[in-house]
């Protein structure tokens, strides 16, 4: 029994120093938003998963802060702590609609947001974007988050079996059976926004790969590594020290 809950202790504590290296990593690369975005974790086995309180800059986030909310939005403990209310109604819903997610980042880049705007939406322009060609939702903006069998509801509905979201006139969402899965396709997708911007602007004719090579591409693109992100990610671990 004491092997056992040892154990569940280690990988909760490993799950914890996971979730807080990816809010360092995307503090370090600038793509948080004051308070506001959210990343999580689902803690395996339960109903529930872990998030950032609301009020804490993403280069504050420690393992220790970390709160556990339930899938309908109860905080499980640190209860003196506040929640975003639209962070719980987002992952919430997926995570109940999605049990093979266990990941789920949501970010309000400049980029992000100005490619959501854009009517055709991504554009396989960039082998970034190409990752999530034919592999990528789309939700209709309308407003704030903050109820779940209506807005909880329609964005796991329309994020479908994708892995990817945008969430028009206001950012992006990736999720993954892992959280370096989930890091990875969301470090891609602001690459592509970033690039689709630059190009745009450049006001250039468009070179766009055909629909088979599109295709082709994203499917060996997936098929790389067998276990997708976790190199870059152990590459985090080394950089940012994992934030011990």
């Amino acid at each position: 029994m004491t092997a056992t809950v040892s154990t569940l202790n280690n990988a909760m504590g490993k799950l914890r120093n996971d979730l807080a290296l990816a809010y360092g990593i995307f503090a370090h690369l600038g793509w948080d938003d004051l308070t506001y975005t959210h990343l999580s974790v689902r803690i395996p086995g339960t109903s529930s998963f872990l998030i950032q309180p609301f009020g804490l800059f993403f280069e504050e986030v420690t393992p220790e802060s970390l709160i556990e909310l339930s899938f309908e939005g109860e905080v499980l403990d640190r209860k003196d702590h506040a929640v975003n209310h639209t962070g719980y109604v987002i992952h919430g819903s997926i995570y109940k609609a999605r049990p093979d997610i266990n990941a789920i980042f949501h970010l309000h880049t400049e980029d992000g947001v100005a490619v959501s705007v854009m009517k055709e939406g991504l554009l396989p322009i960039s082998q970034f974007a190409i990752h999530f060609y034919n592999r990528i939702s789309y939700h209709e903006y309308g407003s704030l988050a903050l109820n779940f069998h209506g807005q909880g509801d329609q964005v796991a509905a329309d994020l479908g079996d994708h892995k990817a979201l945008m969430l028009r006139n206001h950012g992006t969402l990736t999720c993954g059976a892992s959280l370096h899965e989930a890091f990875l396709y969301a470090y891609f997708l602001e690459k592509a926004c970033r690039v689709q911007v630059k190009i745009l602007a450049a006001n250039q004719p468009l070179v766009i790969p055909s629909p088979e090579i599109c295709e082709k591409a994203a499917r060996e693109l997936r098929e790389f590594e067998p276990d997708f992100g976790i190199r870059d990610w152990q590459a985090w671990e080394r950089k940012l020290g994992g934030r011990q």
